[in-house]
């Protein structure tokens, strides 16, 4: 009778373990298989407790002393966080959690530029986890994201420029860009003049001199051309912009132009 009074105690609140004075080992059992939790009250528990409590809950990872790996990985494939009760974890356990969230670089004592780069491509705020990220991984986390600047100190100018050029609102995230960085974030995506900075006071013959070389170039980025043909931030008319490559622009600029249905003459 007091044994299955314990019972149904332990199903009602599997925590009311710890108050048992030398529980069976079927209380034990019967705890961690209604809250894996519970295994924090359980002394020396058997192999088949901690089962069990892992099944329940994969956080009850962490009061497992020196866990074997098959329990280990059944925990963080369960959930890449858990991944923060693990020391030392092997390469296989890293795996099973970057393969989920690339946060999880931040459970990962010391992580390579490999393991780094795997992480913020996975998810590109991942970054934010990384001390000091190399040029690299900072410009691989901008390339997912240019959100990915907001993480980062003190930027690489590599990466600022990729972000920059992936998306003109990047230059919001930057902290007073000066006249120059905006002439060579202009040369990479004209659509930044939406967001030049009051204090930033860039004449028409400047933007000219950098539309002249980029335009000119053989290999102008198609993306470029059609960004100013379209881009309304700009002191030019269509019809300027139209004559403007005609004038300066390479055969590869012209004929985008053209297909951006305006008529050169």
């Amino acid at each position: 009778m007091e044994t299955e009074k314990y019972m149904k105690m332990i199903r009602n609140n599997p925590y009311v373990i710890a108050r048992i004075e030398n529980p069976t080992d079927a209380m034990k059992l019967l705890a961690v298989q209604t809250n894996g939790l519970a295994l924090q009250y359980i002394d020396n528990p058997t192999r088949e407790m901690e089962e069990a409590a892992i099944a329940n809950t994969a956080r009850a990872i962490q009061f497992i002393d020196n866990p074997p790996e098959d329990l280990l990985l059944h925990a963080v494939q369960s959930g890449w966080n858990n991944l923060a009760y693990v020391e030392n974890p092997s390469p296989a356990l890293i795996q099973a959690a970057l393969s989920q969230s690339g946060w999880a670089i931040r459970y990962i004592p010391n992580p390579s530029e490999e393991l780094q780069l795997q992480a913020v491509r996975k998810n590109y705020d991942a970054v934010k986890y990384i001390k000091n990220p190399s040029a690299a991984v900072q410009e691989a986390a901008v390339a997912e994201n240019y959100e990915a600047l907001r993480y980062i100190d003190a930027p690489a100018p590599s990466a600022v420029f990729a972000a920059v050029q992936k998306a003109e609102q990047a230059v919001l995230l930057l902290s007073h860009p000066t006249k120059e960085q905006m002439l060579s974030f202009f040369a990479l995506n004209p659509m930044v003049m939406k967001y030049v900075p009051k204090d930033c006071v860039i004449s028409r013959d400047e933007l000219k001199e950098v539309l002249r070389r980029v335009l000119s170039q053989d290999d102008v980025s198609e993306p470029y051309v059609r960004s100013f043909i379209n881009c309304s931030a700009l002191d030019m008319s269509p019809v300027d912009k139209v004559l403007f490559v005609d004038q300066w622009g390479s055969a590869k600029a012209k004929k985008i132009t053209v297909d951006e249905k305006l008529t050169i003459k």
